[in-house]
């Protein structure tokens, strides 16, 4: 009977240890994962020993029924302490490796900021159905995203910005339907915009800036209606600006510089609700509209270095607000309004026109 109670006492204990600590496989995967990793400043891989690597792993968290890993949160910039002990930020070299996609339950992978992780990304990735959080800015990856990422259907987050990234914008990243906040800025990144690049209903931030993009800007974007935020500068975008994309509800940021875009600049953009407008160093041309007015509110307005000819519109002078303008490095002629915001900009400006003049500039004769 007692060796009964012993065994019986022995299964519950089995049992126990089997919730409590992470499955084997996954701490394989981990391990797996670390040694494909250099790290020598820090530390951080050092808590990573014993058999449960849910309990005090750095930067690993699990389900707390399942125990599976269900995060993996590695910041190379971080207020940590030990961040703080160190005095510096971190720096990890190696690649990353495909064991990562045997952590079956994974809904974030953050391994951000660590300068020189290189290698490019495993494309096992896109098979992990529960991922929620993509997140690789600030390292060294290269070669293209993978060609599956559009099967990534619960992504709300993905961040491959500041690495070496190339190739194309897989066409499936348009199926990404959670897909909230997308950011490739400062990578190698060509050829054009999706088409269908509108179909990201949910996306509220797409920034692309610093690639080598190319083509015309997809008039679809204008039907992602929370969008607010869209940055294309730095690339070699050409075509006109979509004037639709002055319909669009939400959107406050609209950086465009950068790029070879030409045509006019559409009233509608000028009238909307855009509060940061950036379109300097194109090849825009045409008059600026006069179509400002109370409800025009610009924290800032870069139309520099273009082919803008004409008036400065009168009606800048009704706008609610206009922070920060910059007219500079055009074919503009004509009288400088008087008024808000005009009486408070300085000489730069308005230089590099043909026949600008009035306050801040020289007397109109």
């Amino acid at each position: 009977m007692a060796l009964k109670l012993v065994i019986v006492a022995a299964v519950l204990l089995a049992g126990v240890v089997a919730v409590t600590s992470c499955p084997p496989t996954d701490r394989e995967a981990l391990l797996t994962f670390r040694s494909a990793l250099r790290e020598p400043y820090l530390g951080i891989f050092n808590s990573w020993t014993g058999s449960d690597c849910c309990h005090g792993w750095y930067g690993v968290s699990c389900d707390p029924l399942t125990r599976r890993v269900a995060d993996i949160s590695l910041r190379g910039e971080s207020e940590d302490p030990i961040f703080e002990k160190a005095g510096r930020t971190g720096y990890m070299t190696g690649t990353i490796s495909p064991a990562i996609c045997n952590l079956r339950r994974l809904s974030s992978i953050i391994i951000a900021d660590w300068k020189g992780i290189s290698g490019e990304i495993p494309s096992c990735i896109t098979s992990l159905p529960f991922l929620r959080i993509l997140d690789l800015i600030g390292n060294k990856l290269s070669g293209p995203i993978p060609a599956g990422i559009g099967r990534l259907q619960r992504l709300t987050v993905l961040n491959v910005a500041d690495n070496l990234i190339s190739g194309t914008i897989p066409a499936s990243l348009t199926r990404m339907s959670s897909l909230m906040h997308l950011d490739l800025r400062n990578n190698r990144i060509s050829g054009d915009l999706p088409r269908d690049f509108g179909k990201l209903g949910m996306l509220s931030r797409a920034l692309l800036s610093g690639n080598q993009i190319s083509g015309t800007i997809p008039s679809s974007i204008s039907n992602i209606y929370r969008l607010s935020d869209l940055d294309l500068s730095l690339n070699r975008l050409s075509g006109q600006i979509p004037a639709s994309l002055g319909n669009m509800a939400v959107l406050s940021t609209l950086n465009l510089d950068g790029n070879l875009i030409s045509g006019q600049i559409p009233g509608a953009i000028l009238g909307s609700s855009v509060s940061i407008l950036n379109l300097s160093r194109n090849s825009l041309d045409g008059k600026i509209s006069d179509v400002f007015g109370p409800r025009s509110y610009f924290t800032s307005l870069d139309l520099s270095y273009n082919k803008l000819k004409g008036p400065i519109p009168i009606s800048m002078v009704g706008a609610s607000y206009i922070g920060h303008l910059d007219l500079s490095h055009n074919h503009l002629c004509g009288k400088i309004p008087a008024g808000s915001p005009f009486d408070h900009l300085e000489p730069p400006s308005f230089v590099f026109n043909d026949c600008l003049c009035g306050k801040p500039l020289k007397t109109c004769q």
